[in-house]
């Protein structure tokens, strides 16, 4: 009774006096349960056995790769499910007299939210920032926070997605007269040289019974934190209602916000009641212009500048989706560094604090709100809760992110429709009249301006101008894997070199394919798209970044794009690249890890000033015949680049402006040495790079970036410290101090391997990172140093061109001084234990194990354990290995969605793995297929086998996208030996198609594989 009282009596001073507002980060000592809780809202539940953590958490990142995993392979095979959150805290004086409100910067998927067994609310959407008011519901002791998080319905989106509380959490205390949560909008209407008109519209609630009379004062810093202007006004305000109040300022020579100089304003509001202060709200603002025009394209600062843009998934990188700010940071800069200067935020929004970098270091943001106003995954909220919530998510998100200069245009949906168009638009203007809207080629009618996705890669596209200004939304669409070459061309869909409507001409850059390396052996891969794509740009769907980059630049219309994509992220490892085991997107200018792809050098030549110049390919090939002319690329924004091998001059060349002729280029006769490229300016020497050939991994090279978020590359060099673009040994860590690892990330993209919760993962290509999180735990100055010990066997796998192994362990400090360590390793080659003390590299001979052992005096550190045999690593492939690889051209049937079919490997002549036999059932394969472009018409070839007797043949049921239709599959000669074609022309819509092939009544005829022409 007692607590009840005081419970009353605090809720009453919550609601009349005037406390200073407060912001708690309430991150730390959260408890997490995976796997529904029934009765987990109530706080009498024993939760001592739960997990404790620190949010941002991502439980999907965590959990391990599955082939059956429940976001299949749209989600880079990972799970979904329930998890719960729980946290406990009492009352605190900081938040006495005032209301409460608890956070969250983001939560996937369907949250409920209790505090002390009471329903707070839900929100399905997963990337939306929302909050609730936990006064009604506060104690004095012993409060508890649940949050259930439900993912059990998957795929829920098209790409990977994390699960649970990937956000930050703050606790926010204001008195009961306060600025409404994203309530300060500030616009500047009027911007010269000599002056600029800001305005500010202030959201003052007052949550009292009774009006009152405030002051609301409102000052204004320049970028440098100086108080430039003042106004202070009174005002009434009603009892339990909003008011918006509006103030005009004048600043003269405003400092603009641009991508060189992000020079960022600050707007402070203060309310005054009974002659006490109740706080202040900080709203960051900068001073800008920006327009689109039809003919010329985007403006901002009224200079013409082109988006030089790239798509990004918020759970794109090495830690999925709860990724820690300075990393968010640490990827910004990365795409600043390549010349970048924009980020389309596909398909929804992300964090709060991307935002804030994005205006701290000039990074335009095209920012996106949904991927589908409809159903594209089987779960996805288009499928769930868009028709419920699309309006209040929409305006939530609008109000948050509209005073941030660097959003320069909303788009609101991606390779979608529906009627809904003109509404989101409507309420786009409404809420933010200032600036443009667009989409991913979705509702472009109702579009302020046009953005087109894989259409706008067509030759056909640029037939005609746009009659309204016009973005690349998403383009170019090209694949490569770090340090992987391949002088064929490559496109996705196999379109011929003659269809010069569809796709651009991308000519082969040798008769014959001289590279023949590869992830698996011939038959490894279960149908042609399950390759590694070569780095010389020259895997794509129509267009090479080049082209795509001379047009974009060339023509005035021509906004920008945002090429997909920045980072390769995990997921849609199906339709693009074939399935298990391959776990990731590849359209990345850098890989998971955060390695830089040679294509991340190809824009830097193109988008920045600073000299550089960068080879390609390596000049590493252990199996090539000597004298082989390879292709050697330079790319370089120098006048002109001479090319080295050997020390001896093979020429110079300049680059040019055609798309052909962008790289520097040479054919040179191989053979082992340096070739080495210099950039030459005003005849004047101003960047080298070389590459040079490398023995056998023999070391390893450590070095450690970041403060809260560190992380340590490293690098597996030869003898001479020379980095090996081969080597795949398992690099080990060992963590000292207050510091654990979120993610070891290789860029493999076969690599199925957990990124967390292990301490070694196998470097890919000669590189390999593990990203670290430091404790927030404040500890004394000894127990505050972070250091680590990594650690490798090193030796070619198969003993390609050496059988000599060496190990190395090195120490780096992370976190304060180094710490002495007197590293000690023990080896044995024989299987026992590992015993004999390491001295210097030895012989082994194939079929050895080697095991090691890492000592820090005495203590034990790590063991380690690498084999040596014929077999094992990449594949050291032949001149036809290539194309017995790609046999399979479709997709396979057998890797489609099976619904009372089995799949059967007997017979012959059958592309891929298999083909589908449905007995006598009555079944049907599905496939998934997407259309980055326009609706359009396509021929649907369908691959089969069969001989019904006496008849001619068998009907069956062909389903487009709920449209049904009946195909008639003549007999071939025999069951399963004999195949043939049946084809048909199919309209697919933009985005998502499902295509469904099902039996008429028991049994159909064998199916192999579906080709989309």
């Amino acid at each position: 009774m007692k607590s009840s009282i005081l419970l009353s009596f605090l809720l009453g001073l919550m609601m009349t006096s005037q406390a200073q507002s407060v912001s708690t980060d309430f991150d730390a000592d959260w408890k997490f349960h995976l796997g529904d809780a029934p009765g987990a809202e109530q706080p009498t539940l024993n939760d001592q056995s739960w997990r404790s953590l620190r949010l941002p958490h991502d439980w999907a990142f965590e959990s391990d790769y599955s082939r059956d995993a429940a976001q299949t392979d749209k989600g880079g095979y990972k799970p979904g499910g329930i998890g719960w959150y729980r946290k406990a805290f009492d009352f605190s004086d900081e938040w006495e007299n005032q209301k409460v409100f608890i956070a969250f910067d983001g939560v996937f998927m369907n949250s409920k939210v209790w505090l002390n067994g009471h329903l707070l609310g839900e929100r399905p959407y997963g990337y939306i920032r929302f909050e609730y008011d936990l006064t009604p519901y506060l104690q004095p002791k012993n409060n508890v926070l649940a949050v259930r998080v439900d993912c059990s319905r998957e795929p829920a989106a098209r790409w990977y997605h994390g699960c649970g509380i990937y956000g930050h959490v703050k606790l926010e205390a204001h008195a009961a007269v306060h600025v409404v949560t994203d309530g300060v909008c500030i616009t500047t209407p009027e911007v010269s040289d000599r002056m600029a008109e800001v305005n500010v519209q202030t959201e003052i609630a007052n949550t009292l019974d009774r009006s009152e009379r405030i002051t609301l004062e409102t000052l204004l810093l320049d970028p440098d934190g100086k108080e430039i202007a003042r106004e202070s006004e009174g005002h009434s305000i009603g009892g339990n209602g909003i008011q918006v109040f509006d103030k005009k300022f004048q600043v003269s020579s405003p400092r603009r916000w641009d991508t060189k100089t992000p020079s960022l304003y600050t707007v402070v509001s203060r309310i005054k009641l009974n002659g006490k202060w109740l706080g202040e709200t900080r709203s960051r603002f900068g001073i800008r212009t920006i327009r689109w025009d039809t003919a010329t394209g985007f403006w901002l600062n009224e200079k013409n500048v082109k988006l030089q843009g790239v798509c990004d998934h918020l759970e794109a990188g090495p830690v999925g989706a709860a990724s820690p700010d300075e990393l968010i940071a640490w990827k910004i800069r990365l795409l600043k560094e390549m010349g970048c200067n924009a980020i389309r935020t596909a398909h929804n929004p992300q964090v709060p604090k991307f935002y804030e970098l994005c205006d701290e270091m000039g990074m335009l943001v095209m920012d996106e709100i949904f991927d589908g106003w409809k159903k594209k995954a089987a779960q996805d909220y288009g499928k769930q809760a868009f028709d419920q919530w699309w309006e209040r998510d929409l305006r939530a998100w609008l109000r948050r992110d509209r005073n941030h200069p660097s959003v320069v245009v909303w788009s609101l949906g991606n390779e979608t429709g529906g009627n809904i168009a003109k509404e989101l638009v409507r309420v786009c203007h409404e809420v933010d009249p200032t600036r443009s809207v667009t989409s991913g080629h979705s509702g472009s009618e109702f579009m302020d301006v046009e953005g087109v996705n894989g259409a706008s890669e067509r030759p056909m596209f640029f037939d005609h101008t746009p009659d309204k200004p016009f973005v690349a939304t998403e383009a170019p669409h090209t694949w490569q894997v770090r340090g992987y070459y391949r002088t064929k061309t490559w496109f996705r869909d196999g379109y011929p070199a003659n269809n010069a409507k569809r796709a651009f001409a991308c000519p082969d850059l040798t008769e014959q394919e001289i590279f023949h390396y590869d992830w698996a052996p011939p038959g490894g891969n279960r149908n042609r798209k399950q390759i590694f794509n070569s780095s010389y740009d020259n895997a794509m769907v129509r267009i090479t970044a080049r082209k795509n980059w001379e047009l974009m630049r060339d023509l005035p219309w021509y906004s920008g794009h945002f090429r997909w994509t920045g980072f390769d992220y995990l997921g849609e490892a199906g339709y693009v690249h074939g399935g298990w085991p391959f776990r990731a997107f590849m359209g990345g200018a850098l890989d998971l890890a955060g390695f830089k792809k040679d294509l991340y050098y190809f824009y830097q030549s193109q988008w920045t000033e600073e000299p550089m110049v960068h080879i390609l390919p390596h000049w590493t090939h252990p199996v090539m015949e000597s004298g082989t002319e390879i292709p050697v690329w330079v790319y370089s924004n120098c006048d002109e680049v001479e090319l080295f091998l050997n020390g001896k001059s093979l020429g110079k060349d300049r680059p040019g402006t055609k798309w052909d002729e962008m790289q520097c280029e040479w054919l040179v006769p191989w053979t082992s040495g340096t070739v080495e490229a210099v950039g030459y300016r005003n005849g004047r020497e101003v960047a080298r790079r070389s590459q040079t050939t490398s023995g056998a991994p023999a070391a390893l090279k450590v070095t450690v970036e970041g403060d809260a978020c560190p992380i340590i590359t490293v690098s597996e060099v030869d003898e001479n410290g020379v980095l090996n673009p081969y080597a795949e040994n398992r690099i080990h860590y060992f963590i000292s101090g207050p510091a654990s690892i979120l993610s070891l990330e290789s860029g493999n993209p076969v690599n199925t391997e957990n990124n967390f919760g292990t301490t070694s993962r196998t470097a890919f290509f000669g590189l390999g990172r593990a990203f670290l999180r430091l404790s927030g735990v404040e500890v004394s100055e000894n127990e505050n140093k972070v250091s680590a010990v990594v650690g490798a066997i090193c030796g070619e796998p198969q003993l390609l061109t050496s059988n000599k192994i060496h190990i190395d362990a090195q120490s780096c400090s992370i976190r304060g001084e180094v710490m002495p360590r007197d590293l000690k390793i023990f080896y044995s080659t024989d299987g026992s234990d590992p015993r004999t003390p390491y001295i210097g590299g030895f012989e082994v001979q194939p079929g050895t194990t080697v095991k090691a052992a890492v000592y820090d005096g005495d203590l034990f550190l790590f063991d380690m354990e690498e084999q040596f045999a014929e077999g094992l690593g990449l594949y050291w492939g032949d001149a036809g290995s290539d194309e017995a690889s790609q046999a399979a051209i479709g997709d396979q049937a057998e890797d489609a969605k099976l619904s009372s079919a089995v799949v059967k490997r007997n017979g012959k002549g059958f592309h891929g793995k298999g083909y589908v036999d449905f007995g006598n059932n009555q079944g049907s394969v599905e496939w998934y297929q997407e259309n980055d472009g326009s609706p359009e018409t396509v021929a649907l070839h369908f691959r089969y086998s069969g001989n019904a007797k006496g008849r001619s043949g068998r009907p069956m049921k062909l389903i487009v996208n709920g449209v049904e239709s009946e195909l008639f599959f003549k007999n071939t000669a025999n069951w399963g030996s004999d195949w043939k074609t049946v084809t048909v022309e199919a309209r697919l819509n933009s985005g998502a198609n499902h295509i469904v092939l099902s039996t008429i009544g028991r049994g159909g005829m064998y199916i192999d594989e579906l080709i989309v022409e």
